[in-house]
C-alpha cells in the first residue's frame, strides 16, 4: 500500500515532513474547474518526490445528493473534474454521499492522552456542527429533508450519469461512508453507513470506476469487524482512512491511533492479504498536539506524523 497524506495546508514545510514521516502520495482538496490549477497542484507536489494520487473534499455536490434545482452544474463541475484528473494522470476521486455534505462533529476538543485534543459526537448534543470549511451551514437546520428512497434513487442517477466519465478518463470514484454512521440525524436519514450499503452501491453500476473509500474509523465506529469487512470488500476498495475510536454511532470520540478499539496490527495484515498493493492509505483525524493551533481539527500535521510513523512500522512489521 501507498502511505499518503492529507495536508493542511500543503506547503513546502509540510511536504518535506510528508516525506521525511515516510509518506509518498498526497491528497489533495478540490482546486476548482481549472486544468491549469490542478496541473500547477501536481507539479508543485511532484517537486517535493511526491505523487498527487486522490482529490479529495471541498467539491460542491449537495444538490446532487438532495435533487434540488441546479443539481446538473454540480454535475458538470463533477464530469470536469474527472476529465481534468484523467488529463492529469491522478487516479482516484474521494466523494461521498452525506446529506451534511461533510463528517459532523458535537465537540472539537476532547481531552486524549496527554491532553491531545480529539474530536467527538453525541447525537443528543444541541447543535451538531460542520466542519467550517464545507459550506453546509447555510443548509444545515433549515427543514430540508430528502427521504430515504430519493438519497438512493438520486445515487443511482449519479452513478449511471457519472462512472461513464469516469471509465473514459481511467479515473476510479471511491465512496467514503457517512460520518457519523446513524441511521438518521436531526430527522434526516443517512443511507452509507455499513458494508451492506456499501455492497448495494457497487451493484448499481458493475464497474473498476466505481469503488469505496474503506474508512476504517467510521466502519470501527459502527461495530464492524474490520479485518473481516476488509476481506469482504477488498476488491471495491481503491481508498483506505486509517484511524480509531471509542464508543458507539450515537457517542463516540476519536482517539490516537494506538488507543482505540480496533486490533490496528490486524487490519494492516487484512489489508496486504487482500492484495491492495497500489492502493492509498491515509491517517485521518489525528489528534491535535501539544502547541498546535486546532484551527483545523483532526488534520493538524504533529497527530499525523505520529500516525504515518505508526502506520509504516506496522507496514513493515507485518
Amino acid at each position: 500500500m501507498n502511505i499518503a497524506v492529507y495536508l493542511t495546508p500543503i506547503n513546502e514545510h509540510h511536504m518535506k515532513l510528508a516525506v521525511q514521516a515516510g509518506a509518498t502520495d498526497v491528497v489533495a482538496p478540490y482546486p476548482g474547474p481549472s486544468l491549469d490549477a490542478l496541473t500547477a497542484l501536481r507539479d508543485t507536489i511532484a517537486a517535493q518526490g511526491l505523487r498527487l494520487t486522490v482529490i479529495e473534499r471541498l467539491l460542491p455536490h449537495l444538490k446532487i445528493v438532495h435533487g434540488l434545482e441546479g443539481y446538473e452544474e454540480q454535475l458538470d463541475n463533477f464530469k470536469n473534474l474527472i476529465r481534468n484528473m484523467g488529463a492529469t494522470g491522478i487516479p482516484v476521486l474521494c466523494y461521498n454521499w452525506m446529506p451534511s455534505d461533510d463528517w459532523m462533529r458535537s465537540s472539537i476538543d476532547e481531552k486524549e492522552r496527554g491532553g491531545a485534543l480529539v474530536t467527538a459526537f453525541d447525537i443528543n448534543a444541541e447543535q451538531p456542527r460542520v466542519p467550517t470549511d464545507t459550506g453546509y451551514e447555510h443548509l444545515l437546520g433549515a427543514g430540508h429533508i430528502t427521504d430515504r428512497e430519493s438519497l438512493w434513487a438520486n445515487l443511482e442517477t449519479f452513478l449511471k450519469e457519472i462512472i461513464p466519465v469516469a471509465e473514459e478518463a481511467g479515473v476510479c470514484l471511491a465512496l467514503h461512508p457517512d460520518d457519523p454512521p446513524v441511521d438518521e440525524l436531526r430527522g434526516q436519514p443517512h443511507i452509507i453507513n455499513s458494508i451492506e450499503a456499501y455492497e448495494r452501491v457497487m451493484a448499481i453500476v458493475d464497474s473498476e470506476s466505481n469503488a469505496i473509500c474503506f474508512c476504517q474509523g467510521t466502519m470501527a465506529t459502527r461495530g464492524v469487524d474490520i479485518p473481516d469487512a476488509i476481506g469482504r470488500l477488498a476488491k471495491h476498495i481503491k481508498f483506505v482512512h486509517f484511524r480509531d475510536v471509542v464508543g458507539t454511532p450515537e457517542n463516540f470520540r476519536e482517539c490516537f491511533i494506538d488507543t482505540g478499539k480496533t486490533d490496528m496490527a490486524a487490519a494492516m495484515r487484512a489489508y496486504l492479504a487482500a492484495g491492495l498493493k497500489d492502493v492509498p492509505i491515509r491517517p485521518d483525524h489525528a489528534p491535535t498536539l501539544d502547541g498546535e493551533t486546532n484551527d483545523n481539527p483532526g488534520y493538524e500535521m504533529l497527530g499525523r506524523l505520529h500516525a504515518l510513523g505508526y502506520m509504516k512500522g506496522l507496514m513493515d512489521s507485518v
